[in-house]
């Protein structure tokens, strides 16, 4: 058998491969229970660091909870996502050692690198969104409120507002892992990607257009970054050409 083939034993049941997958489902689900349980306790510090953006430009410094049960579901929810963002690399991990057996060798060396920096990318972008783009779109609402209106915003909105920009812009940043995979499993070269560039640029406008509040800041602030991560992903594809499977491999 050539090295280059899949670690797969073709006689194992079908049956033995979901009881692998429940297997790391409960690991992860295990794992993002303990995370959560650990830091709930630590909610009121934990929603006080995650809404200082917005208190920062409110006149009173205060948000408001309209619904009953907020003040108690609305931080539960934010520590449940807390810990989500935490375990982000062992659910990962979990990911990509399922798949692995059913890759090449020379793929799987790729799990690894592709595992840590669609991570830290991930970290990257809602660390941008939260620490540049969430305050200069905070002060543009607090900046454009009418007279006699009380900029206050409900915590549950604000909640929901918040997570949809740090996923968005925590996805955004992984084009350079896409086109790296594009280019590495021959979907397109890297002279292909690279001549539909005009197609991106406006297609990463429409898109931010599309996923981000009707203000031009963090539109603007969605695509640039993630032309710019097209543009680093070209340059790195070159070095992660699609190799030639070896015909015994492949037959």
């Amino acid at each position: 058998m050539s090295e280059d083939r899949p670690d797969l034993d073709e006689d194992k049941p079908f049956l033995s491969h979901l009881i692998e997958l429940r297997t790391r489902l409960m690991w992860s689900v295990g794992v993002l229970l303990v995370v959560f349980l650990m830091i709930f306790p630590f909610y009121d510090t934990l929603f006080s660091v995650f809404s200082e953006p917005l208190r920062s430009v409110l006149p009173e410094g205060e948000l408001q909870a309209i619904q009953v049960a907020g003040p108690f579901l609305i931080p539960m929810k934010l520590s449940l996502v807390a810990a989500l963002f935490i375990s982000i690399p062992y659910l990962l991990y979990q990911l990509w050692a399922f798949v692995a057996p059913g890759l090449y060798r020379h793929e799987q060396q790729l799990v690894w690198p592709l595992m840590i920096s669609s991570s830290l990318l991930f970290y990257l972008g809602a660390a941008f969104a939260y620490f540049l783009v969430l305050p200069l779109v905070y002060a543009f609402f607090a900046g454009v409120t009418p007279l006699g209106v009380v900029y206050q915003p409900d915590i549950g909105e604000y909640l929901n507002f918040v997570l949809k920009m740090l996923i968005v812009f925590g996805l955004a940043f992984e084009v350079p892992i896409a086109t790296v995979l594009l280019v590495r499993t021959g979907a397109a070269t890297r002279e292909d990607l690279a001549a539909k560039r005009p197609y991106v640029i406006v297609g990463t406008f429409a898109i931010a257009m599309l996923l981000t509040p009707p203000d031009i800041i963090s539109q603007v602030l969605l695509a640039i970054p993630v032309w710019f991560l097209f543009e680093l992903g070209l340059i790195f594809s070159r070095y992660f050409k699609k190799k030639e499977v070896p015909e015994e491999a492949s037959s």
